[in-house]
Protein backbone atom coordinates (compact mmCIF):
# COMPACT_ATOMS: atom_id res chain seq x y z
CA UNK A 1 0.00 0.00 0.00
CA UNK A 2 1.31 3.41 -0.96
CA UNK A 3 0.85 6.00 1.79
CA UNK A 4 -1.26 8.92 0.67
CA UNK A 5 1.21 11.36 2.15
CA UNK A 6 3.82 10.23 -0.37
CA UNK A 7 1.66 11.06 -3.39
CA UNK A 8 1.12 14.45 -5.01
CA UNK A 9 -2.47 15.66 -5.18
CA UNK A 10 -2.32 15.54 -8.99
CA UNK A 11 -0.22 13.11 -10.95
CA UNK A 12 0.04 11.15 -14.20
CA UNK A 13 0.53 7.40 -14.48
CA UNK A 14 1.32 5.30 -17.54
CA UNK A 15 -1.49 2.70 -17.56
CA UNK A 16 -2.65 0.39 -20.34
CA UNK A 17 -0.46 2.22 -22.83
CA UNK A 18 -1.83 5.71 -22.11
CA UNK A 19 -1.02 8.55 -19.70
CA UNK A 20 -3.80 8.83 -17.12
CA UNK A 21 -4.15 12.09 -15.19
CA UNK A 22 -5.50 11.59 -11.68
CA UNK A 23 -6.00 13.21 -8.29
CA UNK A 24 -5.84 11.68 -4.85
CA UNK A 25 -6.74 13.67 -1.76
CA UNK A 26 -8.63 13.55 1.51
CA UNK A 27 -8.72 11.04 4.35
CA UNK A 28 -11.09 8.26 5.29
CA UNK A 29 -12.40 5.17 3.50
CA UNK A 30 -10.88 4.63 0.05
CA UNK A 31 -13.26 5.92 -2.64
CA UNK A 32 -12.89 5.78 -6.41
CA UNK A 33 -14.97 8.43 -8.19
CA UNK A 34 -15.83 7.82 -11.86
CA UNK A 35 -17.02 10.80 -13.90
CA UNK A 36 -19.79 11.24 -16.46
CA UNK A 37 -19.87 11.84 -20.21
CA UNK A 38 -17.47 14.55 -21.35
CA UNK A 39 -16.65 15.47 -17.76
CA UNK A 40 -13.13 16.22 -16.52
CA UNK A 41 -11.66 16.61 -13.05
CA UNK A 42 -11.30 20.33 -13.62
CA UNK A 43 -14.98 20.64 -14.45
CA UNK A 44 -16.24 18.83 -11.34
CA UNK A 45 -13.85 20.26 -8.76
CA UNK A 46 -16.65 21.35 -6.38
CA UNK A 47 -18.09 17.83 -6.46
CA UNK A 48 -14.68 16.32 -5.72
CA UNK A 49 -14.35 18.67 -2.76
CA UNK A 50 -17.51 17.18 -1.24
CA UNK A 51 -16.19 13.62 -1.49
CA UNK A 52 -12.64 14.52 -0.42
CA UNK A 53 -13.99 15.98 2.81
CA UNK A 54 -15.11 12.47 3.84
CA UNK A 55 -12.91 10.03 1.92
CA UNK A 56 -9.46 9.14 0.66
CA UNK A 57 -10.60 10.13 -2.81
CA UNK A 58 -9.15 8.88 -6.10
CA UNK A 59 -10.45 10.32 -9.38
CA UNK A 60 -9.13 10.52 -12.92
CA UNK A 61 -9.71 11.96 -16.36
CA UNK A 62 -10.91 9.02 -18.40
CA UNK A 63 -9.32 8.09 -21.70
CA UNK A 64 -9.97 10.69 -24.37
CA UNK A 65 -10.80 13.43 -21.85
CA UNK A 66 -9.08 16.23 -19.97
CA UNK A 67 -5.38 15.75 -19.36
CA UNK A 68 -5.44 12.01 -20.09
CA UNK A 69 -4.23 10.66 -23.44
CA UNK A 70 -6.55 10.54 -26.44
CA UNK A 71 -5.61 7.27 -28.12
CA UNK A 72 -7.04 6.05 -31.40
CA UNK A 73 -10.48 4.51 -31.08
CA UNK A 74 -12.83 2.90 -30.87
CA UNK A 75 -13.01 2.67 -27.07
CA UNK A 76 -14.92 0.00 -25.19
CA UNK A 77 -16.47 0.04 -21.73
CA UNK A 78 -14.10 -2.80 -20.84
CA UNK A 79 -11.17 -0.47 -21.57
CA UNK A 80 -12.61 2.27 -19.36
CA UNK A 81 -13.06 -0.24 -16.54
CA UNK A 82 -9.54 -1.62 -17.10
CA UNK A 83 -8.12 1.90 -16.84
CA UNK A 84 -9.90 2.38 -13.50
CA UNK A 85 -8.67 -1.01 -12.24
CA UNK A 86 -5.12 -0.20 -13.30
CA UNK A 87 -5.28 3.13 -11.49
CA UNK A 88 -6.36 1.65 -8.16
CA UNK A 89 -3.62 -0.95 -8.53
CA UNK A 90 -1.14 1.84 -9.23
CA UNK A 91 -1.93 3.55 -5.91
CA UNK A 92 -1.85 0.22 -4.07
CA UNK A 93 -5.50 -0.33 -3.23
CA UNK A 94 -6.61 -3.93 -2.90
CA UNK A 95 -10.19 -3.01 -1.99
CA UNK A 96 -12.13 0.23 -2.22
CA UNK A 97 -15.53 1.88 -2.59
CA UNK A 98 -16.85 3.21 -5.89
CA UNK A 99 -19.25 5.96 -6.91
CA UNK A 100 -20.10 6.31 -10.59
CA UNK A 101 -22.24 9.05 -12.08
CA UNK A 102 -24.07 8.64 -15.42
CA UNK A 103 -21.43 7.31 -17.86
CA UNK A 104 -19.27 6.74 -14.79
CA UNK A 105 -22.01 4.50 -13.44
CA UNK A 106 -21.70 2.34 -16.55
CA UNK A 107 -17.95 2.09 -16.06
CA UNK A 108 -18.55 1.29 -12.39
CA UNK A 109 -20.90 -1.54 -13.33
CA UNK A 110 -18.34 -2.96 -15.75
CA UNK A 111 -15.65 -2.66 -13.09
CA UNK A 112 -17.82 -4.30 -10.43
CA UNK A 113 -18.82 -7.29 -12.52
CA UNK A 114 -15.19 -7.78 -13.58
CA UNK A 115 -13.63 -7.36 -10.10
CA UNK A 116 -16.49 -8.14 -7.70
CA UNK A 117 -14.29 -9.10 -4.75
CA UNK A 118 -12.37 -5.81 -4.76
CA UNK A 119 -15.28 -3.43 -4.26
CA UNK A 120 -16.53 -2.81 -0.72
CA UNK A 121 -19.51 -0.58 -1.50
CA UNK A 122 -20.94 0.65 -4.80
CA UNK A 123 -23.06 3.73 -5.57
CA UNK A 124 -24.56 3.94 -9.06
CA UNK A 125 -26.06 7.36 -9.78
CA UNK A 126 -28.35 8.32 -12.70
CA UNK A 127 -27.11 5.53 -14.94
CA UNK A 128 -28.25 2.60 -17.08
CA UNK A 129 -27.33 -1.10 -17.41
CA UNK A 130 -27.80 -1.40 -21.17
CA UNK A 131 -29.23 -4.42 -22.90
CA UNK A 132 -32.60 -5.65 -21.65
CA UNK A 133 -32.34 -3.27 -18.69
CA UNK A 134 -32.47 -0.16 -20.86
CA UNK A 135 -29.94 2.22 -22.36
CA UNK A 136 -29.36 5.88 -21.62
CA UNK A 137 -30.33 8.55 -24.14
CA UNK A 138 -28.16 8.31 -27.30
CA UNK A 139 -26.22 11.52 -26.74
CA UNK A 140 -24.01 10.82 -29.76
CA UNK A 141 -26.97 11.68 -32.01
CA UNK A 142 -27.00 15.30 -30.82
CA UNK A 143 -23.83 16.20 -32.72
CA UNK A 144 -25.72 16.30 -36.01
CA UNK A 145 -28.39 18.70 -34.69
CA UNK A 146 -28.29 22.50 -35.05
CA UNK A 147 -27.16 24.25 -31.85
CA UNK A 148 -30.66 25.49 -30.93
CA UNK A 149 -32.20 22.05 -31.39
CA UNK A 150 -29.36 20.46 -29.46
CA UNK A 151 -29.85 22.89 -26.56
CA UNK A 152 -33.60 22.23 -26.50
CA UNK A 153 -33.09 18.46 -26.39
CA UNK A 154 -30.47 18.72 -23.66
CA UNK A 155 -32.87 20.77 -21.56
CA UNK A 156 -35.75 18.34 -22.06
CA UNK A 157 -33.74 15.24 -21.18
CA UNK A 158 -31.95 16.83 -18.23
CA UNK A 159 -35.30 16.97 -16.41
CA UNK A 160 -38.54 16.12 -18.17
CA UNK A 161 -40.38 18.86 -16.26
CA UNK A 162 -38.20 21.58 -17.77
CA UNK A 163 -40.63 23.28 -20.13
CA UNK A 164 -40.20 27.01 -20.81
CA UNK A 165 -43.12 27.63 -18.47
CA UNK A 166 -41.52 25.60 -15.67
CA UNK A 167 -38.15 27.29 -16.02
CA UNK A 168 -39.76 30.74 -16.03
CA UNK A 169 -41.14 29.99 -12.57
CA UNK A 170 -38.14 28.12 -11.08
CA UNK A 171 -34.98 30.24 -11.02
CA UNK A 172 -32.78 27.53 -9.50
CA UNK A 173 -33.70 25.07 -12.22
CA UNK A 174 -33.12 27.74 -14.85
CA UNK A 175 -29.61 28.30 -13.51
CA UNK A 176 -29.00 24.54 -13.51
CA UNK A 177 -30.00 24.33 -17.17
CA UNK A 178 -27.69 27.20 -18.08
CA UNK A 179 -24.82 25.47 -16.28
CA UNK A 180 -25.34 21.96 -17.63
CA UNK A 181 -26.51 22.56 -21.20
CA UNK A 182 -24.15 25.36 -22.23
CA UNK A 183 -22.08 24.66 -25.34
CA UNK A 184 -18.48 24.07 -24.32
CA UNK A 185 -16.86 23.34 -27.66
CA UNK A 186 -15.24 26.77 -28.12
CA UNK A 187 -11.49 26.55 -27.81
CA UNK A 188 -11.35 22.76 -27.74
CA UNK A 189 -8.85 21.06 -29.99
CA UNK A 190 -9.93 18.64 -32.69
CA UNK A 191 -8.31 15.87 -30.64
CA UNK A 192 -10.36 16.76 -27.56
CA UNK A 193 -13.60 16.74 -29.54
CA UNK A 194 -12.59 13.40 -31.04
CA UNK A 195 -12.02 11.97 -27.56
CA UNK A 196 -15.45 13.10 -26.40
CA UNK A 197 -17.08 11.57 -29.48
CA UNK A 198 -15.26 8.29 -28.91
CA UNK A 199 -16.50 8.20 -25.32
CA UNK A 200 -20.09 8.73 -26.43
CA UNK A 201 -19.69 5.97 -29.00
CA UNK A 202 -18.55 3.57 -26.28
CA UNK A 203 -21.92 3.98 -24.55
CA UNK A 204 -23.80 2.54 -27.50
CA UNK A 205 -22.64 -1.06 -27.10
CA UNK A 206 -22.64 -1.13 -23.30
CA UNK A 207 -24.55 -4.04 -21.75
CA UNK A 208 -23.90 -5.22 -18.20
CA UNK A 209 -27.47 -6.27 -17.46
CA UNK A 210 -27.04 -10.06 -17.55
CA UNK A 211 -23.83 -9.86 -15.51
CA UNK A 212 -25.11 -7.65 -12.69
CA UNK A 213 -25.91 -10.57 -10.33
CA UNK A 214 -22.12 -11.04 -9.99
CA UNK A 215 -22.02 -7.90 -7.82
CA UNK A 216 -21.96 -8.98 -4.18
CA UNK A 217 -21.15 -5.78 -2.29
CA UNK A 218 -23.73 -3.42 -0.74
CA UNK A 219 -25.04 -1.32 -3.61
CA UNK A 220 -26.98 1.92 -3.75
CA UNK A 221 -28.82 2.69 -7.00
CA UNK A 222 -30.03 6.30 -7.05
CA UNK A 223 -31.88 8.24 -9.72
CA UNK A 224 -34.04 11.27 -10.41
CA UNK A 225 -37.75 10.82 -10.90
CA UNK A 226 -37.70 13.10 -13.98
CA UNK A 227 -34.45 11.99 -15.61
CA UNK A 228 -34.73 11.85 -19.39
CA UNK A 229 -31.15 10.65 -19.94
CA UNK A 230 -31.19 7.64 -17.62
CA UNK A 231 -34.90 7.07 -16.90
CA UNK A 232 -35.89 5.67 -13.48
CA UNK A 233 -36.93 2.39 -15.10
CA UNK A 234 -33.26 1.77 -15.93
CA UNK A 235 -32.25 2.15 -12.29
CA UNK A 236 -35.11 -0.13 -11.28
CA UNK A 237 -33.71 -2.73 -13.67
CA UNK A 238 -30.23 -2.40 -12.16
CA UNK A 239 -31.50 -2.74 -8.60
CA UNK A 240 -33.59 -5.78 -9.52
CA UNK A 241 -30.52 -7.60 -10.84
CA UNK A 242 -28.07 -6.84 -8.01
CA UNK A 243 -28.76 -8.93 -4.90
CA UNK A 244 -29.82 -6.74 -1.99
CA UNK A 245 -29.43 -3.44 -3.88
CA UNK A 246 -31.07 -0.36 -2.37
CA UNK A 247 -33.02 1.72 -4.92
CA UNK A 248 -33.76 5.36 -4.10
CA UNK A 249 -35.66 7.77 -6.30
CA UNK A 250 -35.22 11.51 -5.72
CA UNK A 251 -37.09 14.64 -6.77
CA UNK A 252 -35.05 15.78 -9.72
CA UNK A 253 -33.72 14.83 -13.10
CA UNK A 254 -30.30 13.73 -14.29
CA UNK A 255 -28.72 16.10 -11.76
CA UNK A 256 -30.97 14.98 -8.90
CA UNK A 257 -28.09 15.15 -6.42
CA UNK A 258 -27.99 18.91 -7.00
CA UNK A 259 -31.78 19.27 -6.93
CA UNK A 260 -32.92 17.16 -3.97
CA UNK A 261 -31.33 18.20 -0.70
CA UNK A 262 -31.66 14.71 0.74
CA UNK A 263 -29.70 12.98 -2.02
CA UNK A 264 -26.11 13.86 -1.15
CA UNK A 265 -26.45 13.14 2.58
CA UNK A 266 -27.91 9.73 1.69
CA UNK A 267 -25.13 8.96 -0.79
CA UNK A 268 -22.37 10.03 1.60
CA UNK A 269 -23.94 8.09 4.46
CA UNK A 270 -24.14 4.95 2.34
CA UNK A 271 -20.57 5.20 1.11
CA UNK A 272 -19.26 5.92 4.61
CA UNK A 273 -20.98 2.98 6.29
Amino acid sequence: MVAIGTLPRMATARLNGIDVHYERRGEGPRLLFINGSGATLEGVEPLLDVYAARFDLLAHDQRGLGRTSIPDGPYSMAEYAADAAALVAHVGWESYRVVGTSFGGMVAQELAVTHPTRIERLALLCTSPGGAGGASYPLHTLASEPPDVRAAIRTRILDTRFTPEWLAEHEGDRMLVELMTAERDDGKSAAALRGEALQLAARQAFDAYDRLPRIACPTLVACGRYDGIAPPANSEAIAARIPGADLRVYEGGHAFFAQDGQAFPDILRFLSA
